[in-house]
């Protein structure tokens, strides 16, 4: 049997010492990027203008261009021009408003969750939230396994490809994203200039195949004469086709994807001079000349392009296998400006298709810790960059091995987040409206989140994959924060404390002889007969001398579903009574936090009397748990017990 010796077991621990180090330890974001939950910018000089986090948010926004017409063309065939202007009047009447509106709310970047979460506290909100987290999920995730996906698509169509990679789909597909997880683990900088290149590249040579396809059909208008036949033979009626044509548009939705992320790159634009309120003011305006501008552009080439795609192409090249699907500009670039000028347009589109991938690796890896590790939902480990990038690269490669890289399912799957997204934000919107009793306003913001949960239910209707995905995503979300509340229940929870003047002298007060006696009240009347009554039963069960003054601790819980808070402790009298109180998420936690507090201040480790409860051990944990009360003096012990080792330096804790 081979010995190892001190000497290599020390190394060995060192080493792995030094890996865990690295893995939980964020790297430096200056100027910051998108990536990790700490990746803020610090001042103003590291911010942008507009125009160019526009094209962050653009390059999962224009992208879609990539896929979005031949997916068009699949779900509305001759249809796809008129299917694509009811998409666009629903973006520019509908999603546009809604989103300016959201940009003046939650201008910190926390976009149409962060409304909700603000908008319905407590519990229900916040399970709310984690259901749109889910949603959110499956939008950033399936974004990055789409464009990854129709890169490959891209790839393998390419008449330069060589033959040894096709067939090979999952693979290549399944290496960009490897790569995409490793460079996170790497650290991802740069993101602005980056992006403003290849948006600027991408939608310049977006406009030449387009041109090229114009020039086309005005040299061959018989492509018009037909597409004008087909839709009389198949539609004679015009009523008929505006009909279908709203039925079939909700397949398209997945070109409204850049309003969310829109919101959320708020942060990175510059808010100019002044105040905080007035730099944040013209930190929304720049994001409202944004969301139009890229609303504006992305309709412009969408009817363009879905125009082109549906006269130029034939029917058969965008189903499966055909040489325009999930590529349908490409084939139009290939086929009418040469294999040449196809392939720098191919590579262009496989770069942003691959850097919207990395906009939304750093969309979930921004989104997640902003909530889940806040609430007490998530392992410490969930709130740094690389062990989250490790795990949402593997899910990704899960993702797209159940698809089979294939983009039209996936499609789909990405158009449910991002309907349920823009839903939720329209109601955010309109429970605004409603709470200011703007009652037109109110009835308009409704009516487009009616319009859009239509939207979501053909979606999910027609394509359930996404919803199942979203599903299986929440309810891991749900389950995984819910065990990891649990876990996390008995830490003292506690951002910081501060005592206010009138609590500071209440404690001064109460030092006597090195011994600190703290009472435990849950005021009913405040009373002083009430707090008379109390004492003197604590002093009987409890044999608290006479000579040691009482101070009366009281903790009000006022929402309960948050995790930890900042402490104010307040101090007050009630007759000859010492009274400290503090509002708090937690019973149990808030006390024992207190009493360290103490402990470290004045150098003397205090006392907590309780009196027992006749409860229900059972239903006093679950109370606990979900209210934040329950059987106060045992769980108090085990969190002190959890935060302080030492014995002697640990308050005690009396119950009578």
């Amino acid at each position: 049997m081979i010995k190892t010796s001190p000497e290599n077991s020390s190394k060995t621990r060192c080493f792995r010492q030094s890996i865990a180090h690295w893995f939980v330890a964020d790297t430096q974001h200056e100027p910051a990027t998108l990536q990790g939950p700490h990746g803020r910018v610090s001042h103003d000089a590291h911010r942008h203008p507009w125009y160019k986090v526009m094209c962050l948010s653009g390059v999962d926004y224009f992208s879609t261009l990539g896929y979005q017409p031949g997916i068009a063309a699949l779900a509305a065939g001759a249809l796809a021009p008129l299917a694509t202007i009811v998409l666009i009047l629903l973006t520019l009447l509908g999603a546009l408003p809604i989103y300016r509106r959201v940009a003046k709310e939650a201008p910190l970047g926390t976009g149409s969750i962060g409304m909700l979460e603000k908008l319905l506290p407590r519990w229900g909100g916040k399970i709310l939230v984690l259901i749109l987290l889910g949603f959110c999920a499956t939008d950033y995730l399936i974004t990055m396994t789409l464009s990854a996906s129709d890169a490959t698509a891209h790839i393998l169509e390419n008449p330069y490809t060589p033959s040894i990679f096709t067939g090979h789909n999952v693979i290549i597909t399944v290496s960009m994203l490897v790569l995409l997880t490793i460079v996170f683990l790497n650290g991802f900088g740069e993101a602005i200039r980056i992006s403003v290149v290849l948006v600027v590249a991408f939608l310049t040579l977006n406009t030449v195949v387009l041109g090229a396809g114009f020039y086309q059909i005005i040299q061959q208008p018989e492509v018009v004469v037909a597409w004008q036949n087909l839709l009389i033979s198949q539609h004679s009626n015009p009523l008929a086709m505006v009909a279908i044509s709203l039925v079939v548009f909700p397949k398209l939705a997945l070109g409204m994807s850049g309003f969310e992320t829109g919101v959320v790159v708020m942060p990175q634009i510059k808010g100019g001079e002044g105040t905080r309120a007035e730099r944040i003011a013209q930190r929304v305006r720049g994001v409202r000349k944004m969301l139009t501008v890229s609303a504006l552009t992305m309709s412009a080439f969408l009817l363009c392009s879905s125009i082109v795609t549906t006269l130029l192409i034939p029917a058969a090249e965008f189903a499966e296998r055909g040489r325009a699907n999930g590529r349908a500009l490409a084939f139009i670039a290939h086929e009418y400006l040469g294999n040449s000028f196809g392939t720098i347009y191919d590579i262009a589109t496989i770069l942003i298709l691959w850097f919207a991938g990395a906009s939304a690796m750093a969309g979930l890896l921004n989104i997640v810790p902003r909530y889940l590790p806040r609430y007490g939902m998530a392992p410490e480990w969930a709130a740094h960059t690389r062990p989250l990038a490790l795990v949402f690269g593997i899910i990704a490669m899960f993702v797209v091995w159940i698809f089979k890289a294939d983009v039209d399912h996936q499609g789909a799957a990405y158009a449910t987040g991002v309907l349920v997204l823009i839903t939720s934000a329209s109601f955010a919107v309109a429970l605004v409206y409603w709470r200011e009793h703007h009652k037109t306003k109110c009835f308009a913001a409704s009516l487009v989140t009616v319009i859009f949960i239509y939207t979501t239910i053909v979606n999910i209707f027609e394509r359930p994959e996404g919803a199942q995905i979203a599903a299986i995503f929440t309810v891991t979300i749900i389950v995984i924060s819910f065990v990891s509340r649990f876990h996390r229940a008995y830490e003292l929870r506690v951002q910081d404390i501060v005592f206010d003047e009138e609590a500071r002298k209440v404690l001064k007060a109460a030092k006597r002889r090195n011994h600190l006696a703290i009472v435990a009240h849950e005021p009913h009347f405040f009373e002083d007969d009430e707090y008379t009554l109390k004492e003197n039963v604590q002093r009987s069960i409890s044999r608290i001398a006479e000579n040691v003054p009482v101070v009366f601790l009281e903790v009000n819980v006022k929402d309960a579903s948050d995790f930890d808070s900042l402490l104010e402790v307040h101090g007050r009298t009630r007759g000859k009574h010492r009274v400290l109180w503090v509002d708090a998420p937690g019973v149990p936690n808030a006390i024992a936090a207190i009493l360290l507090y103490i402990r470290d201040v004045t150098g003397v480790v205090p006392d907590i009397y309780f009196e027992w409860t006749e409860a229900n051990p059972t239903k006093s944990l679950l109370r606990f748990l979900f209210f934040g009360q329950g059987e106060v003096a045992t769980v108090t012990h085990e969190v002190l017990r959890r935060a302080e080792a030492d014995r002697s330096q640990r308050p005690t804790v009396h119950i009578g």
